[in-house]
């Protein structure tokens, strides 16, 4: 983004006007006047279409996360303020650390068990051939996973469990972030 200079200071618009005209280049041309882009929903498929989000591997899952439509198939100018100010350098660890779990937690039952670990693995190491790991592997994996992380021994891992650790990583906060 470039920033225009106002008497020998360099001046950025504010991040919510930023947010506001990236929101608004995704709508059609008729629909970007400052009411209709508040009113204005855009699809799943456009928001994934952002260079922001493209190599994201948990790209479907942050807007998902983030859509308020009944169907979580788009967002408004606001799910894609909550979303950016989620992935934002002053948002808490609190913050961060509560959506990466909603984001992780793959079938929304508010834990994540083996199943949202196996996916979240998947996401991170591609599901190719020849990145995807075995069974036997990813049920090892799985368990050291657990044996960490899961404090009540349920065999799932709770909100309080995964903000735990993520607590132990000090560049969570850092690389969980978008920029626009």
């Amino acid at each position: 983004m470039e920033c225009k200079t106002q008497e020998g200071a360099p001046t950025c618009p504010p991040p919510s006007t930023r947010a506001h005209r990236r929101f608004c280049e995704l709508l059609p041309l008729e629909h970007r006047s400052v009411e209709e882009s508040l009113q204005a929903r855009v699809s799943l498929e456009q928001i994934l279409s952002l260079p922001e989000l493209k190599a994201n591997p948990f790209k479907e899952r942050i807007c998902r996360v983030f859509s308020t439509s009944p169907t979580r198939d788009s967002l408004s100018f606001e799910d894609f303020l909550d979303l950016l100010s989620v992935f934002s350098d002053t948002a808490t660890p609190d913050i961060k650390s509560h959506y990466a779990f909603r984001i992780f937690d793959f079938d929304d039952d508010g834990t994540l068990n083996r199943e949202d670990l196996s996916q979240l693995v998947n996401c991170l190491t591609g599901e190719g051939e020849d990145t995807r790991l075995s069974a036997s592997e990813m049920k090892q994996l799985i368990d050291n996973i657990l044996e960490e992380s899961d404090i009540d021994r349920d065999g799932t891992i709770n909100l309080s469990e995964f903000q735990h650790v993520i607590s132990r990583s000090p560049d969570f906060a850092s690389s969980f972030k978008i920029v626009l």
